[in-house]
């Protein structure tokens, strides 16, 4: 009886929690905040270029003093100056993740390099707190400061070929993970043969076939054609039957035709995304010369406006004395664009590659020229000449 009320009490909280975030939903969605200009400042900034090379310089600049941290001698002597760029590099960093979750504090947590920003984040902080709350000898406070190397990692958000090389690698998962589990069904297969064949503790080699697991390191050996000579040269002394035809067999199975698979997978998924990279890059630039276009546009349009306007005041007696007037004052380094056909990118393109066919026809038509010339040369001179006349000959 006590049960089935607490159930219902559950129940009924449950019910209450949900009704109140369905109320809390649609009010947060129809919140209009006040700061819209001030927001298009802040996204203005982080957007521009002069930001992002301050956090790729910091981040660079960090990564350089990390590498210096590791020497004991450098870190002794150069203590005040580490400790003021992690300071500084702690502080830029802070101040980029509370500027991007105030210009859009929803849609920031759906990017996922803008979580990974925030795992860094935190594991940044790691060190401070372990040493404040669990003390200097905590057993693992070396991990956490050797993780502070994944803060490099935050250049992959500055970066659009990096991301371009992950989106590639992240294609690829499943035709990758198809190849290694091949792969790791042979080096089982030929594992436990291996075991079977050369883990004796009195004829084999126990120490690279003695059981499975070590069987498995001396296959990745084999695959990667790391020292496999000196693997083959201690199945050769203890003269095992059948070791080399293994050795070969697996070398061209595992290396060959595996490893290669799965390099060739990953090329092709690379130049996929590399294509695709351009492709919006081009469009991107289309788009970045139309806005401008557009724009303009628009002002030689409130132009012509503010003129049409002032034409009552002025003393011009027609529409087209007010365009000659106009045409004085144009220079030739005012934009002038003209939304028709021939501006168009694309007609431009094909205009330029019409001239450079014009360009070979003619070309070939020289040289067809220049053929039937020399050929109606050497007709010519392969005529039979005329004989001379009787009369000629006589008065000579």
């Amino acid at each position: 009886m006590s049960q089935h009320r607490h159930q219902s009490l559950l129940k009924v909280i449950s019910s209450s929690l949900i009704a109140t975030s369905m109320e809390f939903c649609p009010a947060f969605k129809k919140f209009k905040r006040k700061d819209d200009e001030f927001r298009a400042f802040v996204k203005k900034v982080i957007m521009s270029r002069f930001f992002k090379l301050i956090m790729i310089s910091s981040v660079g600049l960090n990564a350089f003093f990390t590498a210096l941290w590791t020497s004991y001698d450098i870190r002794y002597r150069l203590f005040r100056l580490l400790e003021f760029s992690e300071m500084f590099f702690v502080s830029i960093c802070t101040s980029e993740l509370a500027m991007k979750i105030y210009v859009d504090p929803t849609e920031y947590w759906k990017d996922g390099y803008n979580m990974l920003d925030v795992v860094i984040f935190i594991i940044m902080f790691l060190p401070y707190v372990f040493r404040k709350f669990l003390g200097k000898q905590f057993t693992y406070l070396h991990i956490t400061d050797g993780i502070q190397s994944l803060r490099i990692l935050k250049l992959i958000s500055y970066s659009r070929g990096i991301r371009t090389m992950i989106t590639a690698v992240g294609q690829t998962v499943y035709t990758v993970a198809s190849v290694l589990l091949l792969l790791f069904l042979l080096m089982y297969i030929f594992g436990v043969l291996g075991f079977c064949l050369f883990g004796s503790q009195d004829t084999g080699d126990y120490d690279n076939w003695g059981n499975l697991a070590v069987a498995f390191f001396t296959l990745f050996s084999l695959a990667t054609v790391d020292g496999w000579t000196d693997l083959q040269k201690e199945l050769d002394n203890r003269s095992l039957a059948l070791s080399r035809a293994f050795t070969i067999v697996f070398i061209l199975l595992a290396s060959f035709i595996f490893l290669n698979m799965f390099v060739g997978v990953m090329i092709m998924h690379t130049e996929d995304s590399i294509k695709k990279f351009e492709r919006e890059l081009m469009l991107e630039r289309k788009t970045t010369i139309m806005e401008q276009k557009q724009v303009i546009l628009q002002r030689q349009q409130e132009e012509v406006s503010r003129l049409m306007h002032m034409q009552k005041n002025a003393d011009c007696k027609s529409f087209s004395e007010l365009v000659e007037n106009f045409k004085k004052t144009l220079r030739h380094t005012d934009p002038m664009v003209l939304d028709d056909f021939g501006t168009s990118l694309p007609f431009i393109d094909i205009y330029f590659s019409t001239l450079d066919y014009q360009d070979m026809t003619i070309h070939k038509l020289q040289e067809l020229y220049y053929e039937i010339a020399h050929v109606l040369g050497l007709m010519l001179e392969d005529l039979p000449q005329k004989p001379q006349p009787l009369e000629n000959v006589d008065e000579k």
